[in-house]
């Protein structure tokens, strides 16, 4: 089947490529195409602001996280019905994890068999842009480069150089050229940009970058590209291969989504779903009450920001240490983990949080743990058998710290990545299972198969 699509690629972080695709979505949505956006990499605040400026939510497409097949098959299944698919990629363009560029962006362009459209950031540059172009085309084979779209330019006489160049010197088309900006219209803070849930003008942001995108480039030749240039592609096996129904019994899991906490992959929780369980959206952040759970999953997010009302929420922290005396499944990353802990610091204050575990995390200036994880389960949980290779990520600022937890057990044995403890992550006690790795749940399908099968077991001990 043919799927209208294009990856939206820069030549490294920063260039400007998230402003131009949420730019297009927002254009194309606007014209009232169906737009389905996917982001590539772990990333859950490209993806929230992806999935506003377009109307759907976006997909992450990940070739570390999932093989070929399932990557493919993900995507058809996602973008099936999409008048236009938009991939926004991460870093640059041939940056992966070696220096072969496995998982690059140009890696899943070839996978999904998609055009490339290569956003550059043009500031002091002129006749330089024609070599980057003519090099990033012959650096690889096996992608399309099928067009450049030149950001923050400077004035007409350096727009007309940059075009003059380009077409010279190669057979690349210019799609458009956008002017600098006087100020982003999506602030940004240490995890890239800031959340939606905490920025009171977003569409006014997304309706001003649309309009750009509307003013300055040639969406009907983006259209176009998107609908000529992508092969025909297949994948031999479904995306949900090894989530299986686990319980007829419907339990209940409840998932953490609010100001606070919202980091997750939309695929973990249909995973849930499929697995059987009935998935309810309860809040760490409202006093309101929740409703009867049998298992508890607990994403990241940023709950320092608002560890003031979460703190204040003493109703909400005591029903969760009571659940988990219970023995209540639960399934904490990272955000999560911290509010599992005693208490967070955030600019020279501690807020008290749960308290299930006896720990405590710090915010630091830099990042603690940064990229792909990898690693082995060595000890027993609810979630993962004994001997289970475990890929994943893991983004986070705050240190654990001050943990009296009475001999701890981490079930990852970590061979890429930091963790919590100096190369372990997942602190095991009881039902809980807790850390700083982030899992996706196609690439580690027992993950939801044992998780519902726990919050049964729960729901039939409770009677």
């Amino acid at each position: 089947m043919k799927f209208p699509r294009i990856v939206l690629a820069g030549l490294s972080g920063g260039t400007g490529k998230t402003i131009v695709t949420l730019g297009l979505c927002r254009a194309f949505h606007n014209q009232g195409r169906a737009v389905k956006p996917f982001k590539k990499g772990p990333d859950y605040i490209d993806a929230r602001w992806l999935g506003l400026a377009s109307g759907r939510y976006a997909t992450n497409l990940d070739p570390f996280l999932m093989s070929n097949d399932k990557l493919i098959a993900l995507f058809m299944e996602k973008g099936l019905g999409a008048d236009i698919s938009i991939v926004e990629g991460n870093r640059g363009l041939f940056d992966g994890k070696d220096v072969e560029g496995s998982c690059s962006t140009a890696e899943l362009a070839r996978i999904i068999k998609a055009p490339v459209i290569l956003t550059i950031d043009c500031t002091k540059m002129t006749r330089t842009v024609a070599a980057i172009v003519a090099g990033c085309k012959a650096f690889e084979d096996g992608f399309n480069l099928a067009g450049v779209i030149l950001n923050r330019t400077a004035g007409e006489r350096h727009r007309n150089i940059l075009r003059n160049s380009i077409e010279k010197y190669t057979d690349i088309p210019v799609l458009g050229m956008l002017p600098k900006l006087k100020e982003n219209p999506i602030p940004e803070r240490h995890m890239g940009l800031v959340s939606n849930t905490e920025y009171g003008k977003v569409n006014k942001a997304l309706d001003t970058l649309g309009q750009m995108a509307e003013d300055c480039l040639d969406l009907d030749a983006i259209y176009q590209i998107s609908k000529k240039y992508p092969a025909e592609i297949s994948a031999e096996h479904n995306a949900w291969d090894g989530i299986e129904l686990s319980s007829e019994t419907k339990p209940v899991i409840g998932v953490v989504r609010d100001e606070a906490l919202w980091f997750y992959y939309e695929e973990n929780l249909e995973a849930l779903h499929r697995a059987g369980a009935e998935v309810k959206e309860v809040s760490i952040f409202s006093p309101d009450p929740w409703p009867e759970i049998h298992g508890l999953y607990l994403g990241g997010g940023f709950p320092e920001t608002l560890a003031p009302e979460i703190s204040a929420n003493k109703l909400i922290r005591d029903h969760v240490r009571r659940l988990t005396h219970e023995g209540l499944p639960v399934f904490a990353e990272c955000g999560g983990f911290m509010y599992l802990g005693r208490d967070v610091e955030f600019e020279g204050r501690k807020y008290p949080m749960s308290g299930v575990l006896d720990l405590s995390t710090c915010l630091c200036p830099r990042p603690q743990g940064l990229g792909y994880t990898s690693g082995t389960i060595v000890h027993e949980n609810p979630f993962f058998p004994v001997g289970t290779e475990i890929i994943g990520h893991e983004f986070h600022y705050s240190l654990c710290v001050n943990n009296n937890e009475s001999d701890p057990k981490y079930a990852l044995d970590m061979s890429r990545g930091k963790g919590m403890a100096e190369g372990f992550d997942g602190l095991i006690r009881d039902n809980i299972y807790a850390g700083y790795n982030h899992i996706h749940a196609l690439s580690m399908p027992c993950w939801a198969n044992n998780f519902v099968k726990a919050a049964a077991a729960f729901k039939k001990k409770k009677g």
